[in-house]
């Protein structure tokens, strides 16, 4: 019998909805402008039995990275806290990436408090930006947006401590956060959800395309292989594969890594799913790398100890 491949879920969220960290978005009212639509399904309690019950046979969960899941903004370091806590109790996760307020005084005190875990990695911090690509011009500047020098200092503050940044902008953003890593040369970067496509159209896949490649020309930005729903276009498994396949190609088997998403992915697709749909663009572009994509690469990139 062969052995059972090793997996590295880079990207996914728990939540215990028990008070222990409070969520707003899935506590109190309900978020109207969710990129996915109605999340009600996701509602509920998702810790490290459940992920690992999503896992298929034929592979061996080795280890996972939380990603920040948005919980109340006056204090990261409760959510950060408690994983460290479940990690403890429950095996997972092995890393985690929080969230700090760049534009805010307390950044730098919220990333110290952080690092205080032997878990943290590193930060998403989402810039302003648009929903839709025809609103592109209306936020360019804004406060939060990546061109307010007072929200993008926060980037500095990563860098200074070797620290990560997930990167979340939809594609017709891809090429301005490309030009705003360049005063960045030692950031690393991890790009969220393979770089949001929302805009199926000829005109915008060919711009996340374009933005893709100039992230990509960074040799310190990698990205996730993960989360491809949009609020502009239904699910489309075949383009959602090309999609990914065109990814690994663009940016290159040694920079992308495996990422689930979970359990926001399954208001479209099955664990199992997604995972084999990853499957399929890695056999379509780059076979002799499903090791490095399904786990040696996160562990390179998030820098961690597995067994």
């Amino acid at each position: 019998m062969s052995e059972p491949q090793t997996l590295i879920d880079s990207h996914h969220h728990f939540w215990a909805l028990d008070g222990s960290v409070h969520y707003p978005w899935l506590e109190d009212e309900v978020d109207d402008h969710f990129f996915l639509g109605d999340y009600q399904r996701i509602r509920q309690p998702f810790l490290p039995a459940d992920i690992r019950a999503q896992v298929p046979e034929g592979y061996r969960l080795a280890g996972t990275v939380h990603c920040e899941a948005e919980s109340a903004r006056s204090a990261p370091e409760v959510e950060t806290a408690w994983l460290a806590q479940l990690a403890e109790q429950q095996g997972l996760p092995i890393a985690l990436v929080g969230w700090a307020a760049f534009a805010d005084v307390a950044c730098e005190v919220q990333l110290d408090q952080q690092m205080r875990s032997p878990l943290f990695r590193g930060v998403r911090a989402k810039p302003i930006t648009a929903g839709r690509p025809d609103q592109y011009c209306s936020t360019l500047g804004v406060r939060g947006s990546l061109q307010d020098r007072n929200w993008t200092r926060g980037l500095g503050m990563l860098e200074e401590r070797d620290l990560s940044w997930d990167l979340r902008v939809p594609a017709w953003h891809l090429a301005d956060a490309a030009r705003l890593l360049e005063g960045y040369p030692a950031l690393r970067v991890i790009l969220n959800h393979t770089g949001l496509p929302w805009d199926r159209s000829d005109a915008g896949l060919a711009e996340w395309r374009k933005g893709m490649q100039a992230l990509a020309d960074n040799p310190r930005v990698a990205v996730k292989l993960s989360e491809l729903g949009s609020p502009m276009a239904a699910w489309d498994e075949q383009q959602n594969i090309a999609l990914l396949a065109e990814a690994i190609t663009i940016f290159g088997p040694e920079r992308c890594i495996f990422a689930s998403n979970f359990p926001v992915t399954g208001l479209n697709a099955s664990y199992a799913h997604w995972l084999a749909m990853v499957e399929q663009a890695i056999a379509d572009a780059a076979s002799e790398a499903r090791q490095a994509i399904l786990h040696d690469n996160a562990v390179r990139l998030y820098r961690l100890a597995t067994g």
